[in-house]
């Protein structure tokens, strides 16, 4: 049984049991009785000159806090690390611990702690006990810049957006703030978020149909009404001259089963009103676009000219 003083016992408890060797040197022991303890399998090395004083797999928040002592009062957590803290659904998870440090600091990447100078670190960072976390925007920015496929980008930038912890101008002064370094990807997305899009797979489904010969523009989250003035819920997509509605289904983008029922009523509520839904997963869409692009030109054809007492109104600021 290890003797610490209540100092050091209290700082391990904060700090869930994660200790620098420096705090631990402090207290009196020497670098051989930790090597002694890693030894014997009562402690373990997690990262250079840091230590977890209980075995096994550690927490999510024990890598969070181990990375960020390693890498000093001065590191950010940031990128995917930063969006799973404040507990984004849709994120790629990745045992990784991201942090952003200023350009002068030397400290370099080692196990779980990924490390990335900048110019500038967030100066919008919340600060938690044990260490800062990166605005939502940067944070995405950040975790957008070290994805490599376009899927995932657009769901955390759609569900940065939907969820409300960020906005648009805050995610374009970021993409800004990055220029053209590896930023490809996230100005895509941010892109088709200022366009309307609410969802990664609703973005994939304009994908799809843009390449269409034969659709019209189509309108995307209109505003529709009914002839005595009832509003209708609003479809994903919609093809006006033909009353064809495009949704996107799939409860894994539905965040509760009452979510989900009301996605189903509102889809009852515009049949009523003669409107024909074409409904499409996201599996559906990714997998066999092209089956899903002429299922829409198909209905589109049948029924355009269409006579329908439903109107589309102009967004609010157009109002």
């Amino acid at each position: 049984m290890v003797d610490f003083t209540t100092e050091l016992a209290e700082t391990a408890h904060r700090q869930q049991q994660i200790l620098t060797r420096a705090q631990l040197l402090a207290a009196g022991f020497d670098d051989m009785f930790l090597y002694r303890q890693t030894r014997r399998g009562l402690w373990q090395r997690v990262l250079p000159a840091t230590y977890s004083l209980v075995t096994g797999v550690l927490t999510d928040e024990q890598r969070r806090i181990s990375a960020a002592l390693y890498a000093g009062p001065e590191a950010q957590l940031t990128g995917l690390a930063a969006l799973c803290w404040y507990g984004f659904r849709y994120s790629p998870r990745t045992d990784d611990v991201h942090l952003v440090v200023p350009h002068w600091t030397r400290r370099k990447s080692s196990g779980h702690a990924v490390i990335a100078r900048a110019l500038a670190v967030d100066d919008k960072a919340r600060r938690t006990a044990l260490y800062p976390v990166c605005s939502p925007a940067r944070a995405v920015v950040d975790a957008a810049r070290d994805l490599r496929q376009l899927r995932p980008v657009r769901a955390v930038v759609a569900e940065a957006v939907q969820r409300g912890f960020t906005d648009l101008a805050a995610l374009d002064e970021e993409i800004r703030r990055a220029r053209r370094s590896r930023t490809a990807l996230v100005r895509k997305a941010f892109s088709e978020v200022v366009a309307g899009a609410r969802s990664a797979p609703e973005a994939e489904l304009r994908e799809c149909l843009a390449g269409s010969r034969l659709l019209p523009e189509l309108l995307w989250n209109p505003r529709l009404c009914a002839a005595d003035g009832r509003r209708l819920p609003t479809p994903d997509g919609y093809l006006a001259d033909a009353a064809v509605a495009l949704e996107v289904d799939s409860q894994e983008f539905h965040f509760t089963p009452g979510d989900w029922a009301r996605t189903l009523d509102r889809h009852n509520e515009l049949s009523r009103s003669g409107v024909l839904i074409l409904h499409f997963t996201p599996a559906q869409i990714r997998r066999s676009p092209a089956l899903v692009r002429r299922t829409v030109e198909e209905a589109y054809e049948s029924r355009r000219g269409v006579a329908l007492d439903v109107r589309v109104e102009p967004p609010p600021e157009q109002v």
